[in-house]
């Protein structure tokens, strides 16, 4: 459908309006807005664009030189999305335990999935003649799930944009900066659009490595969106602004600084649908690294890519099933948690209760002998198999009753209780946890 020339007036009038409803009513605290987030800890990522029709990377390819931009956009003739089924995703979506879920509405290549007024769109550009953003936000909505929806700042095809492949730019920023600003206001007007058709309630942006904030108008791009809905979420590639880090693809090894934080990562080597990428990590593998996140209190974004028709491989169908089987029966160790003990107290993957009385350890494979947690001050009420309920037995080992240094706490393990992937305990305390810090030295009397 053809924009009117009424469009930027009635963006304006509607910004004006949604600026005023949010001056009359506070905006939430940032512990607020942003406890959804952090209570969330697992989200679907979905990289689905043009580049899913030859199975190539997307946008890259042609950045990078693997393909010509001519051959990388023949892409758009055989993007069809006749197999697309949103309610079927976000069914599948809520099934595997994720509690919210990013779509790229805009890669890079600057092809979006909705009918822009603006540059290239699915809608006018491709087969598919469809808004594709609509729908899987209703579906998701429907569902219970919170919507998040990638932008890229980058339009690698806009005439406007000075960066057009690795080899070959259009124009430096300094010598033209009207063609800059001229952009700036082209991205700030898809993303309007965005905001004004689908209010979503979490902002994926990326791109932001190839200029600084100010060139970005950053700030002005945060008060915007936030000026529509005060409790949005913004990611930190929305550079000096965003409210949460994003590192990509590699587990962090320690805790990162930042008190909110998600890890991106894909189900194999590729974002998007790449048929010969058959380097599949195992729901073993990734319900390790989900613990590993949640441990950290982190969240996990982890990625599907669906091929060009809208269908989803059924390998990545396969593997959110069983991952949801295991979040299902995990879920109170899981949801609304916090980080959990340091590896110096327990040697494993733990999560905390919100108010740190329930202490979960995570547990890999079939352990030798007992479970071991040290330095805890606690004692324990109760110790538990969680999704099996069977009781357990701890023992306290080496704690004199003249010494304030905590024994070992040795929890045996029933092999009957194992789960397939990862068995988790819960540990009910007599309070919130303490954790013994002292240095521990000779007797000084006995």
């Amino acid at each position: 459908m053809r924009r009117s020339h009424r469009w930027p007036a009635l963006l304006l009038a509607c910004a004006s309006l949604a600026a005023h409803a949010a001056a009359a009513a506070p905006a939430p605290s940032n512990e607020a807005r942003m406890q959804w987030f952090a209570d969330a800890k697992f989200g679907i990522f979905i990289h689905w664009g043009i580049y899913a029709v030859d199975g190539i990377d997307e946008s890259w390819s042609f950045f990078d030189g693997y393909v010509s931009y001519d051959h990388y956009m023949q892409q758009l003739k055989g993007f069809t999305a006749a197999d697309y089924h949103p309610q079927a995703w976000a069914d599948l979506i809520r099934d595997s335990g994720a509690r919210y879920a990013v779509m790229t509405a805009m890669h890079h290549d600057g092809v979006a999935l909705w009918n822009t007024a603006q540059g290239l769109n699915v809608v006018k550009d491709t087969p598919a003649r469809r808004d594709l953003v609509a729908p899987f936000v209703a579906a998701l909505r429907k569902d219970g799930l919170k919507v998040g929806l990638y932008f890229s700042l980058i339009d690698w095809s806009s005439p406007d944009y000075p960066a057009f492949t690795q080899a070959q730019t259009r124009y430096d920023i300094k010598d033209n900066p009207a063609r800059w600003n001229r952009f700036v206001r082209y991205y700030q007007g898809q993303l309007k659009d965005l905001m004004q058709r689908y209010d979503p309630d979490l902002y994926w942006f990326d791109g932001d490595w190839e200029h600084g904030a100010a060139d970005w108008h950053a700030k002005e791009t945060h008060d915007f969106l936030l000026a529509h809905n005060p409790r949005a979420i913004v990611n930190a590639r929305l550079p000096g602004e965003g409210d949460y880090a994003t590192p990509e693809q590699g587990v962090p090894v320690t805790r990162p600084p930042q008190p909110y934080w998600e890890l991106c990562m894909t189900m194999n080597d590729s974002w998007g649908w790449q048929p010969h990428d058959r380097h599949f990590k195992t729901p073993n593998q990734l319900i390790r690294i989900l613990a590993d996140t949640l441990s950290l209190g982190g969240n996990l974004l982890l990625d599907i890519g669906p091929r060009a028709d809208g269908s989803i491989p059924d390998q990545e169908v396969a593997t959110l099933k069983e991952i949801g089987r295991w979040t299902h029966k995990h879920a109170e160790a899981i949801y609304g948690t916090r980080a959990g003990l340091p590896r110096d107290y327990y040697a494993g993957d733990s999560t905390l209760s919100a108010d740190g009385r329930t202490l979960y350890l995570f547990v890999d494979g079939r352990p030798s002998g007992p479970v071991l947690v040290k330095g805890l001050m606690n004692h324990v009420l109760h110790a538990r198999v969680v999704g099996n309920g069977t009781t357990l037995d701890p023992q306290i080992v080496g704690k004199p009753y003249w010494s304030k240094v905590p024994g070992l706490l040795y929890i045996p393990l029933p092999d009957d209780t194992l789960d397939p992937q990862l068995t988790v305990l819960a540990l009910t305390l007599d309070g919130p946890v303490q954790l013994f810090h002292d240095e521990v030295k000779a007797i000084e009397k006995n």
